[in-house]
């Protein structure tokens, strides 16, 4: 066994939940009176935690306006939006196989620590992960600061680790931690670019995924 300690990210990896941030960020800007970003732009931002998505995405550092879109993002996002974000299929496979194989599950995300904590409730996905760290526990991607945090907690060599995500910000952070990386095709961002960051490998499905950790 090679990666004992497997970190994934959560949206656009284990979640197909890129609709739902789409639709979410385009009304929090309606609501706010701002320039209504594309689809694409948002997907640009996909991965960072929200407050720094937000200054980038809408090219502004001032500070209340940022407030007020974070604001309106988060009720959106609870409140007002039915937009479906079904695991992608094959995810609690996968996840059973690793835990069956005494492989240790973490994830480092984006995502607020009550936006992951209402993932697992409302998925049940919870059950496998040992470790993680979200968007209120460490640096914003690209920064290697999640992994680092889990690979100290965890008391794992960065060797023993493996990273795997949909975005460019994944796999960036994972190459400043010194740790592996695989890269998934189907979530925000293109394999060409994934592949700029020397990742393991790219799937294009969970299956694909679980046959490649189970053989390392």
């Amino acid at each position: 066994m090679k990666y004992k300690f497997i970190i994934f990210d959560w949206d656009g990896t284990l979640m197909d939940s890129a609709a739902k941030i789409v639709n979410c960020m385009q009304l929090a800007a309606k609501q706010c009176g701002v320039a209504v970003p594309s689809a694409e732009e948002v997907g640009g931002i996909i991965g960072i935690s929200l407050r720094p998505a937000i200054q980038k995405l809408f090219n502004t550092a001032d500070e209340v306006l940022t407030d007020q879109l974070f604001e309106a993002y988060k009720n959106t996002f609870i409140e007002q939006d039915r937009t479906p974000s079904p695991m992608f299929d094959g995810a609690d496979a996968l996840l059973s196989a690793l835990k069956a194989d005494n492989r240790t599950l973490a994830v480092a995300t984006g995502k607020a620590r009550r936006g992951l904590d209402r993932c697992w409730n409302n998925t049940g996905t919870g059950v496998y992960f040992s470790y993680s760290r979200t968007a209120d526990d460490a640096e914003s991607k690209p920064s290697p600061d999640m992994i680092l945090q889990l690979l100290a907690e965890a008391g794992v060599a960065p060797e023993e680790a493996v990273m795997i995500g949909d975005t460019t910000f994944d796999m960036q952070m994972a190459r400043d931690a010194g740790v592996d990386r695989i890269g998934v095709s189907f979530g925000v961002h293109a394999q060409v670019h994934l592949e700029n960051y020397a990742p393991q490998t790219v799937v294009h499905s969970l299956g694909e995924l679980q046959a490649y950790l189970l053989a390392h």
